[in-house]
């Protein structure tokens, strides 16, 4: 009887010792946390050392190292994983305008990525783009050396995309046909496109709001070779500038204008990669957590808040786990770090393509794509309740300024979804697998404006919020590490339907 007892009693204090060893890593990351968080030292490291990082650019080879070096030397796993290549490369190096006449002034303006830069520093007068065949030819004799300003309002995109054709203006003239009445029809821009570029003008010019957006032509690109290249430059330029400048020609004042823009091509292929760090479960190594962002991110800005507000939180959600001494979860937690998001969830889709196996055995994929605000709760399923609250415990004191929320979620289960969405959850979404993320949000009422910043000039390491951040890689890692200590995964009944056998 001693002896059953006595087993018993070893029993209950390992059953105690690994609770009060899961309690006490949690503990210990919250710690660390508030002594020695380095989360905004990996974002001044990926935004201002490294930069936008579009796929296909050194810059984001660069970042696809500094990652893996840095989870490696943590004591992850590492895997660099090819998703694809694309044909050609692109940098992005300086650029710079200025309006001389009668009035000087630097002027505000971006190009899309993959187009055309200068030939050094170019400076010629400006004409408005011909409207009509009569008109074209009457000042065909003026355009070479000259800046052309088009109609229309910039969306980011490029007039030429990449293969010289017409597809911008395909779409605006279909819109017209489609149109109501004059009032609702649009300007097309560059009407004279291949004409003009063959009378040898310097560049065309378009309106562009502020901030000003600069995206790239992710279908086009695939059909770009080194040997054909856009090769004119395409400027998007702050629309007030575009408007005094416009009414200026209009009024037959001297205006010159100058450009250098250093945008530069490579020849491919050019390989790009996910990167995917794995702390291996002890128990249950084939069963997971997952937590992603995406590492790619547009070059016209520094790709600070899309998303390095991802990438950096990431980084030290591993690191907190393994410095806190939670090197050895029940289940493997995943850190995923996305190539070609920004070209239509590249990275993300192949991983889930080619890793079916592991789907049914993923107990929640997190997503963090929304800016720099704070994870400060989640909404889950009735049947997740008391699992997730022992899993975030201690969270709910963790910084007074944020209070850290579980809620019931208390909506009928929901069909799988069959269309993929904004980001790279949708995938995963597809396939069934739980994606319940945190919520995001402002309790200090910074006022921040995601849209305002999204995929323009603005995105910069200044524009985010460093106790939100900070905060962040704490509640995740937290929540991430006992998750993969629960007794089983979470249960999908109350999130999906399941189909019938």
């Amino acid at each position: 009887m001693k002896y059953f007892q006595k087993l018993l009693l070893l029993f209950l204090l390992s059953v105690a010792s690994i609770t009060f060893a899961q309690n006490n890593v949690s503990r210990k990351i919250m710690e660390l946390g508030r002594t020695d968080n380095r989360t905004m030292q990996h974002l001044d490291i990926l935004t201002n050392r490294i930069g936008g990082r579009l796929i296909g650019s050194d810059a984001y080879i660069n970042a696809e190292n500094w990652v893996a070096g840095l989870l490696k030397s943590w004591g992850l796993e590492v895997e660099l994983e090819e998703v694809g290549e694309v044909p050609v490369g692109f940098n992005r190096g300086p650029w710079f305008g200025r309006m001389y006449g009668d009035e000087s002034m630097t002027l505000n303006f971006v190009t899309p990525s993959y187009t055309s830069g200068t030939k050094g520093l170019q400076r010629g007068p400006v004409l408005i783009e011909p409207k009509s065949r009569k008109e074209f030819e009457r000042m065909k004799g003026k355009l070479k050396g000259a800046w052309v300003l088009i109609e229309g309002k910039s969306k980011g995109w490029p007039i030429d995309y990449s293969a010289g054709g017409d597809s911008l203006r395909a779409e605006v003239i279909k819109h017209n046909e489609n149109a109501k009445n004059d009032s609702d029809k649009i300007a097309e821009p560059a009407l004279f496109y291949r004409e003009m570029k063959e009378a040898g003008i310097l560049g065309i010019i378009q309106a562009a709001p502020v901030p000003l957006t600069a995206l790239y032509d992710q279908k086009n690109l695939s059909k770009m070779s080194f040997d054909h290249l856009p090769d004119l430059p395409d400027i998007k330029l702050d629309e007030e500038q575009y408007q005094k400048i416009r009414d200026k020609v209009e009024r037959r004042e001297f205006v010159m204008l100058e450009f250098d823009i250093r945008n530069h091509f490579k020849p491919g292929p050019v390989k790009y990669h996910n990167v995917i760090g794995y702390i291996r479960g002890v128990k249950h190594p084939d069963e997971y957590v997952v937590s992603g962002c995406h590492l790619d991110a547009y070059d016209a800005g520094s790709g600070a808040v899309d998303c390095g507000t991802g990438v950096a939180p990431n980084l030290e959600m591993a690191r907190l786990i393994m410095a806190a001494g939670g090197n050895k979860p029940d289940r493997t937690i995943v850190f995923c770090f996305w190539a070609g998001e920004e070209f239509g969830l590249w990275g993300s889709k192949f991983w889930v393509e080619h890793h079916k196996d592991r789907l049914p055995h993923i107990s929640n994929y997190f997503n963090r794509d929304g800016g720099p605000l704070a994870a400060s709760g989640l909404v889950v399923p009735e049947n997740w309740y008391e699992d997730v609250k022992k899993c975030t415990e201690g969270l709910e004191n963790y910084d007074p300024q944020i209070p850290f929320t579980v809620e019931k979620d208390l909506r009928p289960a929901r069909e799988i979804p069959l269309k993929e969405g904004g980001s790279d959850h949708a995938y995963f979404a597809m396939n069934g697998v739980p994606t319940v993320t945190f919520k995001n949000t402002d309790p200090l009422g910074t006022n921040f404006s995601y849209f305002e910043i999204w995929h323009t000039n603005r995105d910069l390491y200044n524009m985010s919020i460093p106790q939100y951040m900070e905060y962040t890689s704490v509640t995740q890692a937290v929540t991430l590490y006992n998750i993969a200590n629960l007794k089983r995964l979470l249960p999908r009944d109350q999130i999906y339907i399941q189909k019938k056998e």
